[in-house]
């Protein structure tokens, strides 16, 4: 159908590549299409970069350049996903927090206590850094061995592309576990019990 049609174009862009197009254009067109877009996206990938390179990114382990998630790596079983909105890149983007409650929640307070501090005239890491206080654990002096750690239940990092996310909240163990390890744990104890979708029982480390 080309010329009448556009042909076909397969990119690896976190939005969609729309090609404007007339039978009379030629794959130049195209090309320079191509170009205006990569453009309009440098800022979006010179923060995920940035990201990439001066922290510990536990997901995705090898990130492409349409992703629009992290999850970085904060301290011992603790970390903060965030969602990038790549036409806005300099804006807050969404944090969920992950990590034993005790941890998290002095996190949750910081960021809501800070949000007015959002300066988008300066880069999305050190606007991450002056919201939460706090620097992020440095590639150039701590391992992603440090953070990885495995679960508690099958002892294995990842399984099925899951990492362990789930931790326990009391402050002298906060063993991290799958979610699908954790789950299917809990519902073999007696003595959990369940509202809705949330199931509540014993640490299988602690049995806290």
């Amino acid at each position: 159908q080309y010329p009448t049609e556009p042909p076909d174009c397969l990119v690896d862009f976190p939005v969609q590549f729309a090609i404007s197009w007339m039978p009379q254009n030629s794959l130049i067109d195209i090309y320079n299409q191509f170009l205006a877009a990569l453009e309009s996206l440098k800022e979006f990938w010179d923060a995920m970069d940035e990201i990439d390179g001066k922290t510990w990114v536990l997901e995705p382990e090898n990130p492409t350049r349409s992703a629009t998630a992290r999850r970085i790596a904060i301290g011992n079983n603790v970390s903060v996903n965030i969602e990038v909105d790549p036409q806005h890149p300099n804006m807050l983007p969404e944090c969920y927090f992950l990590g034993a409650d005790h941890v998290v929640n002095p996190l949750r307070i910081k960021l809501n206590n800070n949000m007015h501090l959002w300066d988008p005239e300066i880069s999305l890491l050190q606007n991450l850094k002056d919201l939460l206080e706090i620097d992020f654990p440095s590639r150039a002096v701590l391992e992603k061995s440090d953070f990885a750690k495995d679960c508690g239940i099958c002892y294995a990092y990842r399984l099925a592309g899951a990492t362990p996310d789930q931790v326990c909240d009391d402050p002298r163990c906060g063993q991290p576990f799958h979610q699908a390890c954790l789950y299917e744990w809990l519902q073999g104890l007696p003595s959990s019990r369940q509202s809705f979708n949330v199931i509540f029982g014993e640490c299988p480390y602690c049995n806290k």
